[in-house]
């Protein structure tokens, strides 16, 4: 019996009982679904993590106000204006590992165009904070040292507010209003998506720190050099939690902080936050992984016990087989075929099911999915091996028969 013929032996034999075909290879399909949906959704979310670390910034520290306390009531964070833009110099001349510290001020207000409006996080930043924040711009231009240096009033939009205010026209050379300000449009923002917290990072709008701070009412401080916080890069190769440890230590330093005296600043490191979350995905990943390695162990348990009742089943076919010539190697080689066949088929199944469940997850749940050809290839593989494995000892058991005792078997 050649190759071809053993394999066509064997489909016969899984088509004669086909309900019972169809049971065994169950727990191989639910398998293999599990290992491509997990692969799918798990490989679709460390995707989307990268994309927010690389959105957010590579080795970024972002470091605001602390808080202040009055008569022993704490205030909270943002309630000490003990941040200011001569910080952020300090921070770039003396520490090395800082590339940039981009200060920035904040605010929430109505913008208005024409007779459209919306509410939107307004920032007033240098040029440095799109260079910290790897933040391009997709039309126009971005702001200059000229425009912070003439107090400019110009403005760059978010694609949110873009959508808002103009319907996703072009801006660029239109004139908004900042409350009672008018403000030219000079460039619109290269949209960026949610960041890790499920914030907009689009709807915002960036206009020089010197104009946020003279020209936008309510923004004014007592401190002229007063910022809310700052964005400092570190340069690569170098650590970022030492560049932290030295920014602290700065800090306190400028401050005037003594020691056991809380810090009236807080530091972030934002890369940190998002491998949290893509050490949570790979967690979850690895637990669907069990699961998928439990249901094949289940799958191939059922095919050694089916193959087993096909062995008894069959005795006196295999007798048969062996008394006009088969080989003992023919026996072993046509069930070992069925068992594969049966594993293989199941893999199929389950790789065009776990597809479905990945596509039905993230239109649901609004995920995104990435469905890998090496998982596939690897889970109808280790199927493979499964058909193997456990097909090995009832072929055996087939292949050693006596042929009389098959022969005469009820």
């Amino acid at each position: 019996m050649n190759a071809l013929d053993a394999i066509r032996t064997a489909l016969d034999a899984l088509r004669a009982n086909l309900l019972r075909t169809s049971l065994t290879m169950l727990g191989i399909v639910i398998g293999v679904a599990a290992v491509i949906a997990m692969v799918a959704v798990g490989s679709g979310a460390r995707n989307q993590v990268l994309q927010q670390i690389s959105s957010l910034g590579t080795n970024l520290l972002l470091v605001g106000q602390g808080s202040v306390a009055r008569g022993g009531l704490r205030l909270g964070a943002g309630t000490a204006a003990s941040l200011t833009e001569d910080d952020a110099i300090a921070i770039t001349a003396e520490i090395p590992e800082a590339e940039i510290a981009a200060p920035y001020v904040r605010w929430g207000l109505q913008v208005v165009a024409g007779n459209q409006n919306w509410n939107t996080t307004l920032f007033g930043v240098t040029p440095d904070y799109l260079d910290a924040r790897t933040w391009t711009v997709a039309a126009g231009r971005g702001l200059s040292d000229q425009d912070v240096a003439q107090n400019n009033k110009v403005i760059l939009l978010g694609h949110t507010v873009v959508e808002k205010l103009f319907g996703g026209g072009d801006p660029v050379g239109q004139t908004v209003r900042l409350l009672s300000t008018p403000v030219t449009v000079i460039g619109v923002l290269a949209a960026k998506g949610q960041n890790s917290s499920g914030q907009d990072m689009d709807d915002v709008v960036f206009v020089p720190l010197s104009t946020a701070k003279r020209n936008i009412p309510g923004m004014a401080k007592a401190n002229p050099r007063f910022i809310h916080a700052m964005a400092v890069k570190v340069r690569e190769g170098y650590d970022v939690p030492e560049a932290q440890r030295q920014i602290k230590d700065l800090l306190r330093q400028r401050h005037r902080l003594v020691e056991g005296q809380d810090d009236d600043f807080w530091m972030r490191d934002l890369s940190e936050v998002a491998a949290t979350r893509d050490a949570s995905s790979r967690a979850l990943s690895f637990l669907l992984a069990a699961v998928a390695a439990v249901s094949l162990l289940v799958g191939g348990i059922g095919i050694m016990n089916i193959m087993l009742v096909s062995v008894t089943e069959r005795t006196r076919e295999i007798g048969l087989r062996l008394a006009v010539g088969a080989k003992r190697r023919d026996i072993l080689m046509q069930f070992l075929i069925e068992s594969t066949t049966l594993s293989v088929i199941g893999a199929g199944v389950g790789v065009v099911l776990g597809a479905g469940v990945a596509l039905m997850v993230a239109r649901a749940a609004g995920w995104p999915v990435l469905i890998s050809l090496d998982a596939v290839i690897l889970s109808v593989s280790v199927s493979g091996m499964v058909g193997v494995f456990f097909g090995l000892y009832p072929a055996r058991r087939a292949s050693q028969l006596n042929p009389i005792e098959a022969l005469r078997h009820e």
